[in-house]
């Protein structure tokens, strides 16, 4: 996996695995034995989604405990004048006339509805490191792109309300 991880992002997914440890599979095994209780296994719809419900969480925390053992930690501190991890920075799209805002974040919290962008999207890629006032090329890819400019650059690195995403 290789993800890239602000010592944050760990932190927050090492807080899922634990409530997942310590509630949700106490919970679900629960459940399992309730719903075996209620006899012949082979028609009892609700052994089977129990069944299911736990695997899916035993699953989960199985890919969070990997994502953060092959984790690359990166920093999330930049100059004061530079585009950085959790900045909130606001865009202008030259083609399309408009000026948008977003965040940068980690790719395990990206969530283009809210505003979150990826430090390894094309975006986000592009506009690290940059400054204020900067007219930065975006690569989409070999034959497409286009430019932004920086308008404005919010320092804020709190994170506290940005969700991990779940699958």
């Amino acid at each position: 996996m290789y993800d890239k991880l602000t010592k944050s992002d760990i932190q927050k997914l090492q807080e899922e695995i634990d409530y997942r440890k310590l509630v949700v599979r106490k919970n679900a095994i629960e459940a399992v034995k309730e719903a075996r209780e209620h006899g012949d296994l082979s028609e009892n719809f609700e052994y089977h989604a129990a069944k299911k419900d736990k695997n899916r969480n035993e699953s989960r925390i199985r890919y969070l405990e990997r994502m953060i053992k092959t984790a690359q930690v990166i920093s999330d501190t930049s100059a004061n004048d530079e585009v950085g991890m959790n900045n909130t920075v606001e865009l202008y799209f030259e083609d399309d006339d408009e000026t948008e805002t977003y965040k940068i974040v980690t790719t395990i919290r990206e969530d283009s509805l809210e505003g979150r962008i990826s430090n390894e999207s094309p975006i986000g890629r592009a506009i690290m490191g940059h400054k204020e006032g900067d007219r930065v090329y975006v690569k989409v890819n070999d034959s497409y792109g286009y430019y932004v400019v920086i308008k404005h650059i919010d320092k804020t690195t709190d994170d506290s309300d940005d969700r991990i995403r779940s699958y």
